[in-house]
């Protein structure tokens, strides 16, 4: 995964320059795998009745102020404490899929947007980031969210899917699966064409919604920030049918953005030196230091 966004007490956003095993759990039951997603809701009905509530939602347009947007590859992680951080959000998940995982008891809340390129180490990752920020002695328990993919022509989706569950399921801690809006539970099909329903979800910090979402501001360093996934992928698109119509702009300005800079870790990051960003009063990234600073 290899890009942190962590939002804390401190509101700053830091943008670096490069045992036994315990059960998933649903509704209470061990989950038993491997199993298709067909399987785990016929066995558990109230997955599937989440799921299509979750698609049932219009697309909320969410703004700038208290957001920290989740790119691909990136994870991030805050609890209700966090005086500038209220929302976390992610979208134009296609195959991929954004995982939420929660404490209950003190709502520390962590969002990675997974593409499957290294499932094994961004589970661990994720649980360790969450722990980070939760008081173990305290009551609760951790609980997940996964939504994003569709019936694609590669299946990488159902890949994606399988490789989720069975790292969860491998992790230290009881982890309740909650919402499991994913692959053909996020399907729809037109012209003989798939194409997935939930492309993007928001969870409000403080009282843990998970809501259908998008986002018209995708700070900070956006260009930036994408330029790593797109540079660390055979392809520009898993699913190119399915992509929003902003897909092409965006990898547009992220290609222009690679022209102006090709060798960022020099220009942009001269001594390994991190970019630091606040959220201003109006809700908006700002920069409070830059290289040579």
């Amino acid at each position: 995964m290899g890009r942190g966004l962590r939002a804390g007490t401190s509101h700053r956003l830091r943008l670096p320059a490069a045992a036994t095993a315990m059960p998933l759990f649903i509704e209470g039951r061990r989950v038993q795998l491997p199993q298709s997603v067909r399987e785990i809701v016929r066995a558990h009905p109230p997955l599937e009745e989440r799921a299509r509530l979750l698609r049932g939602q219009s697309v909320q347009l969410v703004g700038p102020k208290g957001l920290l947007y989740v790119q691909q590859r990136e994870l991030a992680v805050t609890s209700p404490k966090d005086g500038s951080i209220s929302i976390l959000g992610s979208d134009d998940a296609t195959t991929c899929h954004i995982v939420v995982l929660r404490h209950t008891g003190n709502g520390a809340t962590c969002m990675t947007h997974c593409d499957g390129s290294d499932t094994k180490t961004e589970v661990p990752l994720i649980m360790n980031s969450l722990k980070s920020l939760s008081n173990h002695t305290q009551n609760g328990r951790l609980e997940v969210h996964l939504v994003g993919g569709f019936n694609d022509d590669r299946q990488l989706s159902q890949k994606l899917t399988n490789q989720l569950l069975n790292e969860f399921d491998r992790q230290e801690d009881d982890i309740h699966l909650m919402t499991f809006c994913v692959t053909e539970l996020n399907d729809r099909e037109e012209n003989e064409n798939h194409f997935p329903v939930v492309c993007g979800i928001a969870i409000n910090i403080k009282t843990a919604e998970i809501f259908r979402a998008t986002f018209p501001e995708r700070g900070p360093e956006e260009e930036l920030r994408s330029a790593r996934s797109l540079t660390g992928g055979p392809n520009l698109s898993t699913s190119p049918l399915a992509e929003p119509p902003h897909f092409v702009p965006h990898i547009r300005s992220t290609l222009m953005f690679l022209k102006k800079y090709p060798f960022p870790g020099n220009s942009l990051f001269p001594g390994n030196r991190a970019l630091l960003y606040k959220k201003n009063e109006g809700g908006l990234w700002e920069k409070i230091s830059s290289p040579g600073s």
